[in-house]
């Protein structure tokens, strides 16, 4: 992409990351390579998933976090160590300072994951809650360590990090010689960064593309102003890469070293998720769902039989915040509907509206009754009705035998 960074930043090198792969040794687990062959049909290539998710912690997190602090001087560590994140940076620090005797405090956004709040805690961190977004809970930590002394731990812009994440791009290169393409989700750039130091200097064929969402992508128009840049109030369910600025040191070596950045929508992270867990028995975050995410929105970008492999880079996900996108998730894809329909107010007018879905295999999840709506006639009530459905041919199915049946549907 050649885009440079029109300041000094601190350099990362093959070397870097080489060391940091050893001092990880015994730490990080070595994550396992699956293949998808779903996506492998979908896309005409054989396509790998390099499960982060399964990594202690449930992230690539501690890699970098563990070489940080593990390189700090004993003065620094006998000061504590603070940092801030939405919950997998938080884990990280959180087990590193543990398994290094190094206090730990961690801010955490007001609407963090209670699930990834209490890892943290339980790793051994006090947890401190502040600010809607990462970035206004960065200035908070930041400010911590001005005030007591406290090392403040980056999540992604400081070069013994971003050495620490590229260990996942030098375990890719063993795990599938064959690679061709790296798709790696992107928030502030850290991994994405430690992955393309390593690859690049290793086997320069071979492509690094980021992965951002739609509702929190910085790095596009960073890269086009060439320095980073900041955007107001990021959205997307990907807790895990809503960052509202590049890191400055990542920017740099994503500006040089990657092949491009491309974005996704909600739904397409919805259906990611979705695949996930039904074709590939895996739970992963919509942050770590971004690389399937992008196969899925554009899989003829990777056909041609070049092997993929995507970053699964997390999987701590909120039981409540899964529930809601995989119901999301199973309408994208057609397999939920939900619709509203005038019924006749008499006995046994329900049961034959239900016999109409019975024949067409639709099967209810919930159906509720309105009688109050000043819009309904005197004999009439609304009836609103969720069906599973088995995809975009069966929802139309659904409604053709609805309409045959003589019902109207609302909406």
């Amino acid at each position: 992409m050649n885009y440079r960074v029109p300041v000094p930043v601190p350099q990362v090198i093959l070397d870097d990351v080489r060391g940091a792969q050893k001092m990880l040794s015994g730490v990080a687990r070595v994550t396992p390579m699956e293949g998808s062959r779903y996506l492998s049909a979908l896309t005409g290539s054989p396509v790998h998933f390099k499960c982060e998710n399964l990594q202690r912690t449930g992230s690539f997190k501690l890699r970098g976090a563990y070489v940080r602090i593990a390189g700090l001087r004993p003065e620094q560590r006998a000061a504590g160590v603070v940092a801030a994140s939405a919950g997998n940076h938080a884990q990280g620090v959180a087990l590193a300072s543990s398994l290094l005797g190094v206090r730990a405090t961690v801010f955490m956004p007001v609407g963090a994951p209670l699930p990834k709040v209490a890892a943290t805690q339980e790793y051994g961190a006090e947890v401190r809650m502040h600010g809607q977004v990462v970035d206004e809970t960065l200035a908070a930590a930041q400010d911590y360590a001005d005030r007591t002394g406290a090392v403040f731990i980056h999540p992604f812009d400081h070069r013994d990090v971003i050495a620490g994440q590229g260990t996942v791009g030098l375990e890719i290169l063993e795990q599938c010689p064959e690679v061709r393409t790296i798709l790696v989700g992107i928030g502030g750039g850290g991994l994405a960064a430690g992955i393309a130091v390593a690859v690049k200097a290793l086997r320069p064929d071979v492509k690094v593309i980021g992965v951002q969402a739609e509702g929190a992508a910085a790095y596009p128009p960073s890269l086009r102003v060439g320095h980073p840049v900041s955007i107001e109030n990021p959205v997307t369910m990907a807790d895990g890469i809503k960052v509202g600025r590049p890191g400055d040191i990542p920017f740099h070596i994503i500006g040089d070293l990657l092949d491009g950045v491309r974005t996704v929508s909600e739904d397409a992270l919805s259906s990611a998720l979705l695949l996930c867990l039904e074709r590939a028995k895996l739970v992963v975050e919509p942050a770590g769902c971004s690389p399937v995410a992008a196969l899925l929105s554009r899989p003829e970008l990777y056909g041609g039989g070049s092997p993929v492999v995507a970053v699964l880079s997390g999987g701590n996900i909120d039981p409540l915040l899964l529930q809601r996108i995989l119901r999301h998730g199973m309408a994208a894809a057609g397999r939920y509907l939900s619709l509203r329909l005038r019924v006749a107010d008499r006995p046994g007018a329900l049961a034959g509206l239900l016999g109409v879905l019975s024949v067409v295999d639709a099967n209810v999840l919930d159906v509720s009754h309105v009688r109050t709506d000043p819009r309904l006639g005197l004999t009439e009530v609304e009836v609103e009705l969720h069906l599973e459905t088995k995809g975009p041919e069966h929802c139309t199915e659904v409604a053709r035998a609805l309409h045959a049946a003589g019902y109207t549907v609302m909406g």
